[in-house]
């Protein structure tokens, strides 16, 4: 990677922005636990990124979100120009945002969604605007910088939750309410609730409720959901945890290591053991 040239601003450890210009860039990454939350803004490039295991590929002007927790990789990237906004749970996330800001909100903690957005022309008008000011900021060391910085980071925020709802396929509040619901509580509990019927009787509905409405809005199967969430966590423990098979599956809620590995074999195509082997063969 033949880099140009790369300028770091970073507040107390907490938020950073890096500006990067390449020549050329062609990367192979080991996969990289992310522990903090992150936007790639690629202006202009064109690569594949696979984030929780999944392969996305991108050519011109791209944005990812990425949560602490989730699991980064490069297979192949052709940069020209690229930034990345980095920010702690306790430089954002601690206030009280909208809940399509927030951080568990449109763009984070939401691996169930697409983690990017391509901006048009007008939205990347906007977008440098934003970043012009925060490195203003970040070089002038002023009074109340801080309160500054989180200012210009909230408006990049609005600014992409409002480009995903613009430029991606929403379906109606009213239809997607009780997936959100689902959704969050997943999140929540999956490591130790993992029926429908826990999820169903939570949410005041019946499960055969439940899995209709899921079939009305497109969406995989109450129970693949949840089975999806929690092979996502065992591939991410098995890669990046030193612990042992039979602990990952009493962290995941299950009583019989045996269990887990048949269920995670049935959903994956491999065993625990298989997995981690071909995952360090590839590293």
């Amino acid at each position: 990677m033949a880099i140009q040239d790369i300028k770091t601003y970073t507040f107390k450890d907490v938020f950073s922005l890096q500006l990067v210009d390449f020549e050329k860039a062609c990367v192979v990454n080991k996969p990289t636990q992310i522990n903090e939350y992150k936007i790639f803004w690629i202006k202009e490039g064109k690569g594949t990124y696979n984030i929780d295991f999944k392969s996305y590929s991108f050519d011109g002007t791209v944005l990812f979100f990425l949560s602490p927790g989730q699991v980064f990789t490069v297979d192949s990237e052709k940069i020209k120009e690229a930034y990345q906004l980095s920010f702690t749970r306790d430089f954002y996330c601690i206030q009280t945002h909208d809940t399509e800001i927030s951080c568990n909100g449109v763009l984070f903690n939401n691996i169930y969604e697409t983690p990017f957005v391509n901006p048009t022309e007008k939205d990347i008008q906007k977008l440098n605007f934003i970043l012009e000011n925060l490195v203003e900021e970040f070089e002038l060391a002023e009074t109340a910088q801080y309160d500054m910085l989180q200012s210009f980071l909230k408006q990049f925020i609005i600014y992409s939750v409002r480009m995903k709802k613009e430029h991606s396929i929403i379906k109606d509040d009213t239809e997607t309410k009780l997936f959100k619901d689902f959704s969050l509580l997943v999140e929540q509990n999956f490591r130790k609730l993992h029926s429908v019927t826990e999820y169903a009787n939570r949410l005041g509905i019946s499960p055969k409720s439940l899995t209709k409405h899921f079939q009305k809005i497109g969406a995989e199967t109450p129970s693949d959901f949840i089975k999806n969430r929690i092979v996502t966590e065992a591939k991410r423990q098995l890669l990046y945890s030193s612990e042992a098979v039979k602990h990952i599956a009493f962290d995941l809620g299950f009583n019989d290591p045996a269990y887990f590995s048949r269920f995670f074999t049935k959903a994956t195509g491999n065993s625990p053991a298989q997995f981690k082997k071909i995952q360090k063969v590839q590293l």
